[in-house]
């Protein structure tokens, strides 16, 4: 049965809805980052482009970066842009637009977030990369989807019990990586740990202006956290949801994220947008060999 209008959504060119791309429009590898501005700071390095569109804020170019076929997508802030831009990359490589039919062979994408977070640990400092290992997801959003099998439920529980979570609260989900791109990615250069993703900027990370946290001892239970070899290293609005949404529909996915802040310390990089330049650099000669 073909999949409803209403559920699979096209523009009048027959292009996805949100994103405005059609399937020969991105390559078999793609690389997320959160802000649109920083879409052209990485394909800048591209030796020619192919493509580009812009609907709202998901923004889309595709090259080639010394021969290697790329295509980087803005997603914008929060696991709520994850699940659309997720959900509709999936689609345009594995269901057919014209019949509204799922195909019959899947593909499976290579995805690689260069991010910038802020790290937990005294450890690890400023202008660091941290290579994700784990996605602690603490909004929520993954909980619509069927989780059987991608969740890992001996640290969840032992995270549960460390932090009192609030019962009322979403249950904390722990999504691994893709271990074919840790390797490939890691070297001397990465730290590795477990990324929490909140699902705002403020209250869900601790942050205070005018209006109380339910668990203002959060964040100190969160960078204590420590049960066999977990730890989580640093605080985003992403990775999880990656994580997880890429579990489930057969993709391959990681996270990279230039430490521009150390929460731990009071540290800021002197120098934000050079250590976001290196990761690009560093991830961008890493894909060429995938």
């Amino acid at each position: 049965m073909p999949i409803k209008n209403s559920e699979l959504i096209l523009n009048p060119d027959g292009s996805i809805y949100h994103l405005n791309l059609k399937p020969e429009n991105i390559s078999d590898t793609i690389i997320f980052v959160g802000d649109q501005d920083r879409v052209e700071k990485i394909t800048q390095h591209f030796d020619s482009i192919e493509f580009s569109t812009q609907k709202r804020e998901f923004k889309t170019q595709t090259g080639y970066y010394k021969g290697k076929r790329l295509t980087v997508i803005s997603t914008g802030i929060g696991p709520d842009n994850i699940d659309i831009v997720l959900n509709e990359l999936d689609a345009l490589v594995n269901i057919n637009l014209e019949t509204r039919q799922p195909k019959t062979e899947l593909s499976s994408l290579n995805i690689i977030r260069i991010g910038t977070s802020g790290s937990l640990q005294k450890d690890i400092p400023v202008d660091a990369f941290v290579l994700s290992t784990y996605g602690l997801d603490i909004n929520g959003m993954m909980h619509f989807y069927q989780l059987e099998g991608i969740t890992n439920l001996e640290v969840e529980d032992a995270f549960i019990k460390h932090t009192n979570w609030d019962k009322n609260k979403a249950r904390p989900i722990i999504i691994s990586n893709s271990e074919y791109l840790e390797k490939h990615f890691e070297s001397d250069k990465t730290f590795k740990g477990m990324t929490g993703t909140a699902g705002g900027f403020y209250g869900p990370q601790g942050r205070v202006l005018r209006l109380p946290l339910q668990d203002a001892n959060l964040n100190t239970k969160l960078d204590n956290f420590n049960y066999k070899d977990f730890r989580i290293t640093n605080f985003e609005m992403e990775t999880a949801a990656i994580y997880g949404l890429s579990k489930l529909l057969g993709h391959e996915a990681l996270s990279l994220n230039a430490i521009i802040a150390n929460r731990a310390t009071g540290e800021f990089s002197k120098d934000s947008k050079k250590v976001i330049e290196n990761l690009i650099q560093y991830a961008l000669d890493r894909i060429v060999n995938l």
